[in-house]
C-alpha cells in the first residue's frame, strides 16, 4: 500500500491545533490530528465524502 502523504491545513495555529489530511492515495483520503501525528489514528474515508464535509463547511 503507498504511504500517505499528510499536508498540514493553512490554517494551523502555532500550537499546532489543526488536523492533517492526505489526499495522494486513489480512492481514500486520510485525516489525523495534527498535535499527535505518530500515535493518532488516522480516519480514513472516501473522496467523495471528504468532498462533500468539506462543501458543507463553506
Amino acid at each position: 500500500m503507498q504511504e500517505f502523504r499528510f499536508e498540514k491545513s493553512s490554517y494551523s495555529t502555532v500550537a499546532n491545533e489543526c488536523v492533517e489530511v492526505a489526499r495522494n492515495v486513489t480512492g481514500v483520503v486520510a485525516v489525523r490530528d495534527s498535535k499527535t501525528p505518530g500515535t493518532a489514528p488516522t480516519l480514513r474515508i472516501s473522496p467523495t465524502s471528504w468532498t462533500t464535509f468539506t462543501d458543507y463547511l463553506r
